[in-house]
């Protein structure tokens, strides 16, 4: 009979009047594994009137209790961040809220296509690798990075607060935390997780971690990445009404709303979904949504809401209206900035319920918050993560001529392979390797942070995803990047990529003499990133020779007239669509 050990942690638990666990026995190898909370071995959470109760960088720094509950980043609330849904501690604020990473066990149960880490570093960049345990023996490892607190990128944070505190007051210093997500093996039970063990002067702080489940089940139909965040209306008791396009239907229907890169939180009052009639006018009452039960919610800073599944038949290839009720104040939100269709925003009061138009007395150019539509069923999703070109950027106003929705059109209309969703997440002016939004902040620059930056956001979170096709690259090589500053940057995407188990498809990039940016250095540049994406050594499953379809057979520099927008770097409608005729849809299938 094994002998049972009591830990000094269980024996605290017990006199504090805690039943102790059977995950603390111990093992011939050392402490079980334990929940997360039991772990915590430092504070990085003080009060602005008692600084010194916490330190965690080792020189007296911590975050600020204030600045966490202002961003909504409340003791105990739950998190959604890149579909994983995340704690922040309880003991924020008053105790121990973290665990220096050293390879202990800690106890995680359950099934999903990755685990979710709330992390930062101190000290600099923290990098180690932990092991996955699974309930039937066998093992996985993954390898974790928590930027720094205080110098890690604000493209990739979950969070920026003004100011840290330490021993000696209060300064204005931005610190940050982080959200991060490595796979696992899919449809395989975890029963515990070995944290990284860090080499180096840095340390690897964990606040919170979570299976994140799979999202087996839904279909993205809709989806549009957060391109920046910028001021608006200002809103107040305002209801924004968004015209969406759907691309696969369903019996069953989810919004998700994102405060990506908020400084504050944003509430919701009330939120409906409805087929388009005409303008702002639904065909029918709207149906209404909740969230976790209630008719309304709160989008912590950086966090994102999935409405409840409501039995709501979504057609195919057709127009949505999405609206939500404002009750406080808005005055900057996370936007898509080039929606290419007319939305709507109410004069004063809730009118997410109604289905006449008349109370929608303004026009949006934009989608703010929103980011994706899901379908119950299907197939899964197709992500297309690419720029302007992908953003249907000078296709026509309203027309959904975007070449994703030719694409979509097309799988609708046939057999052979599956009818996935297609998920548009281009960007105008991104990029693959820099930044155009800072990442924090007011900008009026909506060019969003660069593909490397929002890969697990705008791919490897989205639902049911099999494919992912990659076609950027000229606006990096317009501004000056070399060819191989993007081939690296693509062959990290596919390698990131091919760690989550998706077929990953490249596109060549198409040409565009005659504007201004596309000089003779940055069409050389153009074609060696296209001699990368056609060779085996890039690491694509695929390859869509968009360049070879659209440029002038007599002059390979120059997009075909009957191509072209007339800006010589947009295709118009009859180029997006022979964009999206050129594709072999069965490319598309895993």
């Amino acid at each position: 009979m094994r002998r049972r050990i009591w830990t000094a942690a269980v024996l605290l638990a017990v006199g504090a009047g805690f039943a102790p666990v059977a995950a603390a026995e111990a093992t011939p190898h050392g402490p079980g594994p334990l929940p997360l909370e039991r772990l915590f071995d430092n504070r990085a959470v003080s009060d602005d009137t008692a600084p010194a109760d916490a330190d965690f960088d080792g020189a007296g720094g911590s975050l600020s209790a204030q600045d966490l509950n202002a961003a909504g980043w409340t003791p105990g609330r739950s998190l959604g961040v890149e579909r994983a849904r995340l704690t922040w501690p309880v003991s924020a604020g008053a105790g121990p809220d973290n665990v220096r990473a050293n390879g202990q066990r800690v106890r995680v149960s359950g099934r999903g296509d990755a685990l979710a880490f709330l992390v930062a570093g101190t000290g600099g960049d923290a990098r180690g690798s932990g092991v996955v345990r699974y309930a039937d023996g066998s093992r996985s490892a993954y390898t974790l990075t928590a930027p720094d607190w205080r110098t890690g990128p604000l493209a990739t944070k979950s969070v920026a607060l003004p100011h840290r505190n330490t021993p000696d007051g209060q300064l204005l210093d931005r610190t940050r935390l982080y959200v991060a997500t490595v796979p696992v093996r899919a449809g395989r039970r975890i029963s515990s997780v070995e944290l990284p063990r860090v080499t180096g002067g840095a340390a690897l702080h964990v606040f919170a971690l979570s299976v994140r489940a799979a999202a087996t089940g839904w279909t993205g139909t809709w989806s549009a990445s957060t391109a920046g965040y910028t001021t608006v209306g200002p809103w107040a008791d305002r209801t924004v009404r968004l015209v969406v396009h759907t691309s696969a239907g369903g019996p069953r229907v989810r919004i998700r709303l994102d405060n990506t890169f908020a400084s504050t939180p944003v509430r919701i009052g009330s939120a409906s979904v409805a087929v388009q009639e005409a303008g702002a006018a639904a065909r029918g009452a709207p149906v209404p949504l909740t969230f976790r039960g209630a008719r309304g919610t709160q989008l912590p800073a950086g966090a994102q809401e999935f409405s409840d599944p409501v039995s709501f038949s979504v057609p195919a290839d057709a127009n949505l209206l999405v609206s939500f009720h404002l009750p406080e104040p808005v005055a900057a939100a996370p936007v898509h900035s080039e929606a290419v269709q007319q939305s709507y925003v109410s004069g004063p009061g809730d009118h997410a319920g109604e289905a006449a138009g008349a109370a929608y007395t303004a026009t949006l150019s934009y989608w703010p918050l929103l980011t994706g539509v899901d379908v119950a069923g299907g197939p899964g999703s197709v992500v297309l993560l690419g720029d302007s070109i992908t953003d249907g950027v000078h296709s026509t106003q309203g027309a959904n001529r975007r070449w994703p929705n030719v694409l979509a059109t097309r799988l609708l209309a046939q057999r052979r392979v599956p009818r996935f969703g297609v998920l548009n997440q281009g960007i105008s002016a991104n990029k693959v390797v820099a930044d155009r939004y800072p990442g924090d902040g007011i900008s009026t620059d909506t060019g969003g942070v660069s593909a490397l930056h929002r890969l697990d956001r705008d791919v490897f979170a989205q639902p049911s995803v099999r494919t992912v096709v990659v076609f950027q690259g000229v606006n990096d090589v317009r501004w000056g990047a070399f060819a191989g500053q993007v081939t690296a940057g693509l062959r990290e995407i596919v390698d990131r990529a091919h760690a989550r188990g998706l077929k990953v498809i490249g596109a060549t990039v198409t040409p565009c003499e005659g504007e201004s940016l596309c000089t003779a250095a940055a069409e050389a540049q153009r074609v060696a990133v296209n001699a990368y994406v056609r060779g085996r050594g890039s690491g694509f499953d695929g390859v869509l020779d968009f360049d070879a379809v659209v440029r002038d057979p007599a002059h390979p520099a120059r997009m075909r007239a009957e191509f072209d927008s007339g800006d010589h770097l947009h295709p118009g409608d009859a180029g997006l669509r022979a964009l999206a005729d050129s594709v072999d849809l069965r490319i598309l299938s895993p």
